[in-house]
C-alpha cells in the first residue's frame, strides 16, 4: 500500500507565511522588543523606588522582586530571587518577592519556543530561524505561564540583566553624588562604597538613580557567583509552615458566600431539569445558579448552590433534583477509545516527527532478526492537594479575583469576557497554589466563579470543586498507544528502528477551549521523548497519529514524556535483552555521540551499586525539558505486589541554580511518577468517569515512599527546565526492573503482575 503523502516539516513551518510571508520575514529579522520595562512602573509603596520592570528598592535597602511565575511548591521564588540577589550582590535575607502584574514583558517566551517539533541534536538553520520566529512571536503575545518546566530558564536572562542594570544605575548614582568614577566602587550586601571611604546602602541611593543611563551593563561571570549554585533555604517556607502563606482557598474578603458545583456526569451532558425551589429554604442557603451557558468550550454544564457556608451549600447541592440530558456520548467507554487508537495506528502513517536513514529497507532483510511490541498508558488526572477553586466578586463595574492559577494573564482575559468588562477593569489577587502540575493552566474554574458572583449582587463568592467533582471533570493526561519494530543484525546491533504511536492532542483542545483556535496540524507534545530520543540509530523513523477523543485532555506533570518515556525505554531495554546486551552497556554502545547522557547514565548506575537479594535494578535514561535524566529504581514483589524500595537518579540540568530545590523536585516527580506507574487510571464507562476520589484513584502512601538520592551533575550550560522531568523514567525503570525479576514484560500502564 502506498503511503499519502506527507508534507515535510519544513513545508509545514514555513507554509504558514502564505501571502504575509515578506512581511513576517521582515518583522522576524528586528531585535527582539525589550523586557526591561513594563507598559507602567511597578506599583510602589511609600518609600519604594522602581528602577525597572522587576526590581522595586525599598528606603531601609531591601529589594522587591516582582514574581512573573507561579509559586505551586516547586520553589522556583526563590530560585527567581537568587538570580536578582546575585547581580544586586545582597543578601538573600534582603530580597523579597511581589506578584507581578500582568503585563508583556513578563510573558514565558521559552515555554512556546520549546515547543517546535525538532530534535535537540538539530542544528540546522530552519530550526534557529524558527526558534527566533517563535520566540518574537511570544514575546508580542506576552502570555503569563507557569508550566513546561521553563521557569528558571526563561528567567536566567531577563531577571539577571534586571539586577545587574539596576545594579549599574545605584553604582552610578553614588559615583555622580560622590564625584568619582563608578569604575572605582564596589557593592558589597547592597552597600555601595569607594576607596576614598565613602558608602551608602541601595534605599539612600534608589531615588536618585531613578532615570539615570546604566552604562555598561556586565553580567556577573559564573566564577564570580556567590549564590548562584549554592543551596539555598526555600522562602516560601517559613509562611506555609506557620499557616500564614495564602493559598486561593485562603481568600477571605468581606461577605464571603460559598459555592458548591455539580457538573454533567455524562461527558457533553446538560442539565435537561433543575428545581431550585426545593432547595432555596434550606438552613443558609442564596439562590442556585446555572452557569452552563458561561463555560462554552472552556468547561463543562452544570450549576452551583451559594451559600453562607461551604457546608450548607454541599448539603444543599446533594437534595437538588436535577434532571441530566446526557446527550450523544453514553457509549463512550476506555475499550472503545484504545480500540480505535490500535485502528488508526492500523490504518494511518501519521506525521513523521523525525526520519533518518532508511529503516523500511533494514526492517525488510530477511536475515533480521525482528523485535515487535505494542505499549498502552491510560488517561489520568491530577489531582492537585488543594481542591479547584476561585473566589470572585463583581462590584460596580469592576471584578476582583482571587484565585490559584498557573495562567494569571489567561485568568484576566477570560474573566473580563464573561463580565463583559475590560481586562483592565479586573483586579487579580495572585496566591500561592496547592499544587499544579498542569490542571491549573486551566480557567474553567475561573469562569464558573465569575459566572456564578456575576448573580450575586456585588458579594464575594469562594466557588469550590469536591474531589468527586475534580476527578471526574479533569482536563486529562491521553490515552495513548504505541507500537515499535526494530530488526537486529547477528552481533545484536539495530540496523532499523520505527515507532508510532497514537493518541488525542492536548495542544489541539487547548487552543480551542482557551483561545478559540482550531487546532490543526503535529503536536509535538504527543511524539515528544520518541523521536527526540538520543539513541544513536543509523536508520530510524518515527510517527504519530492524532485521534481526536470527546475526553477533555489537558497538560499533565511531563505531558507526552510521561507515557513516551515508559514506552521508549521498556523497548530500549527489550531490544538490549534480544540483542543479548545488558541494558546499561546497550545503552552506552548508542551514546557514543553524546557525551552528556552517557556521563548521566554511568554516573546514576555507579552511584546506585547492585541491587539487595531478592531484588532487582532497572534502569530509563531520558531527556526532556532541556534536562537528561538517568534513574535506576531496585525494585522486589512482596506478595505479587511491586515495591520499590530505592531510586538513584542523576541528572544534567545546565547550571545548578539552586541544588537544594533540584533535589527536591527530583524527589516529589519520581514520587509522582510512581503514583501514577503503579495505581494511576482514569476509566470510562458509559461516557462517565468511574473513578471518584482517593479510594479508587490512589496516590503513593508515605509508607510506600522509597529511599531517593538524587546526583546533579555539574554544568555550565545555562539552566534548563526541573519541575518535570524526573518523573518519565520511573515508570519505566520500575517495568525493566520487573522483567528482570521475573521475566516478564509489563507493557501497559499502570504495572500489574495480575
Amino acid at each position: 500500500m502506498t503511503e499519502p503523502k506527507k508534507k515535510s516539516r519544513r513545508r509545514f513551518i514555513l507554509g504558514g507565511l502564505g501571502v504575509a510571508g515578506a512581511l513576517v520575514v521582515g518583522w522576524g529579522v528586528l531585535p527582539p522588543r525589550q523586557r526591561m520595562s513594563g507598559a507602567a512602573s511597578l506599583l510602589s509603596n511609600a518609600g519604594e523606588v522602581a528602577l525597572n520592570g522587576w526590581i522595586k528598592i525599598t528606603q531601609d535597602g531591601n529589594v522587591i522582586v516582582a514574581m512573573h511565575r507561579s509559586e505551586m511548591g516547586q520553589g522556583v521564588h526563590t530560585a527567581l530571587q537568587m538570580l536578582v540577589a546575585e547581580e544586586l550582590d545582597v543578601p538573600m535575607t534582603m530580597v523579597k518577592p511581589m506578584h507581578a502584574p500582568i503585563d508583556k514583558i513578563y510573558g514565558n517566551i521559552a515555554v512556546l519556543a520549546d515547543g517546535l517539533p525538532f530534535h535537540f541534536d538539530d542544528s540546522g538553520t530552519l530550526k534557529s530561524v524558527a526558534h527566533w520566529m517563535t520566540a518574537k512571536l511570544a514575546r508580542e503575545l506576552g502570555i503569563q505561564m507557569t508550566g513546561g518546566s521553563s521557569s528558571v530558564k526563561d528567567a536566567w536572562m531577563p531577571l539577571r540583566e534586571a539586577g545587574a542594570t539596576a545594579r549599574s544605575m545605584l553604582v552610578n548614582a553614588a559615583a555622580k553624588e560622590w564625584d568619582v568614577s563608578a569604575a572605582d566602587c564596589a557593592v558589597k550586601d547592597g552597600v555601595v562604597s569607594h576607596p576614598s571611604g565613602k558608602k551608602a546602602h541601595y534605599g539612600e541611593l534608589a531615588a536618585k538613580a531613578v532615570g539615570s543611563q546604566p552604562g555598561e551593563i556586565r553580567l556577573k561571570h559564573p566564577k564570580d557567583f556567590r549564590l548562584i549554585g549554592t543551596a539555598q533555604a526555600r522562602t516560601d517556607s517559613a509562611t506555609k509552615s506557620n499557616g500564614s502563606a495564602k493559598f486561593g482557598l485562603d481568600a477571605r474578603p468581606e461577605g464571603l458566600l460559598y459555592a458548591a458545583v455539580k457538573m454533567s456526569p455524562v461527558i457533553g451532558g446538560k442539565i435537561k431539569k433543575i428545581d431550585a425551589n426545593v432547595v432555596k429554604s434550606m438552613r443558609d442557603v442564596i439562590q442556585v445558579v446555572d452557569f452552563s451557558n458561561a463555560v462554552g468550550e472552556v468547561g463543562v454544564a452544570g450549576f452551583a448552590v451559594v451559600a453562607k457556608t461551604y457546608w450548607s451549600a454541599k448539603q444543599a447541592l446533594e437534595a437538588l433534583p436535577i434532571t441530566w440530558d446526557a446527550g450523544q456520548n453514553v457509549s463512550l467507554s476506555s475499550a472503545v477509545i484504545f480500540k480505535e487508537l490500535s485502528e488508526k495506528l492500523d490504518s494511518e502513517s501519521g506525521f513523521t516527527y523525525y526520519k533518518k536513514g532508511d529503516p523500511a529497507t533494514a526492517l525488510a532483510q530477511p536475515s533480521a532478526k525482528i523485535i515487535k511490541a505494542e505499549y498502552s498508558a491510560p488517561f489520568l488526572a491530577h489531582t492537585t492537594m488543594e481542591p479547584i477553586n476561585c473566589t470572585a466578586q463583581f462590584v460596580n463595574g469592576k471584578l476582583n479575583l482571587w484565585v490559584s492559577t498557573q495562567v494569571p494573564s489567561i485568568a484576566v482575559d477570560v474573566a473580563a469576557k464573561i463580565a463583559k468588562i475590560k481586562s483592565e477593569d479586573v483586579s487579580l489577587h495572585m496566591c500561592y497554589l496547592g499544587g499544579g502540575f498542569g490542571r491549573r493552566l486551566e480557567v474553567d474554574m475561573v469562569v464558573q466563579a465569575v459566572a456564578v458572583a456575576l448573580q450575586t449582587k456585588g458579594a464575594p463568592v469562594q466557588l469550590i470543586w469536591s474531589r468527586e467533582e475534580d476527578i471526574t471533570h479533569d482536563m486529562y493526561r491521553p490515552a495513548a498507544m504505541a507500537r515499535f519494530v526494530a530488526a537486529l543484525d547477528a552481533q545484536g546491533n539495530v540496523t532499523g528502528y520505527e515507532n508510532k504511536s497514537a493518541s488525542g492532542s492536548i495542544t489541539h483542545q487547548v487552543l480551542k477551549r482557551t483561545f478559540g483556535l482550531m487546532g490543526a496540524g503535529p503536536d509535538k507534545t504527543t511524539a515528544e521523548g520518541e523521536f527526540d530520543m538520543p539513541y544513536e540509530f543509523s536508520h530510524q523513523k518515527i510517527a504519530h497519529v492524532i485521534v481526536p477523543t470527546l475526553v477533555p485532555l489537558g497538560f499533565w506533570r511531563s505531558v507526552g514524556h510521561s507515557h513516551n518515556a515508559f514506552f521508549k525505554e521498556s523497548f530500549i531495554d527489550e531490544l538490549a535483552h534480544a540483542a543479548g546486551k545488558h541494558p546499561v552497556k546497550f545503552r552506552e554502545e548508542l551514546l557514543k555521540n553524546h557525551p552528556r547522557h552517557l556521563a548521566v547514565l554511568q554516573a546514576a548506575v555507579s552511584k546506585a551499586g547492585q541491587a539487595a537479594p531478592g531484588r532487582a535494578l532497572g534502569v530509563a535514561l531520558h531527556q526532556s525539558f532541556g534536562t537528561i535524566v538517568a534513574e535506576v529504581a531496585e525494585v522486589s514483589l512482596q506478595e505479587q505486589q511491586i515495591r520499590v524500595h530505592k531510586v538513584t537518579c542523576a541528572v544534567d540540568c545546565g547550571m545548578a541554580v539552586n541544588p537544594n530545590i533540584i533535589a527536591q523536585q527530583m524527589e516529589s516527580a519520581i514520587i509522582f511518577g510512581l503514583s501514577a506507574a503503579l495505581y494511576g487510571e482514569i476509566t470510562i464507562k458509559d461516557g462517565q468517569i468511574e473513578q471518584r476520589n482517593f479510594h479508587d484513584y490512589p496516590a503513593l502512601r508515605m509508607s510506600e515512599a522509597p529511599e531517593i538520592e538524587t546526583i546533579i551533575m555539574k554544568s555550565a550550560e545555562a539552566p534548563e527546565g526541573i519541575g518535570e522531568p524526573g518523573t518519565p523514567p520511573i515508570a519505566p525503570a520500575i517495568a525493566n526492573a520487573i522483567f528482570s525479576l521475573t521475566g516478564k514484560r509489563l507493557r501497559r500502564l499502570p504495572l500489574r503482575l495480575g
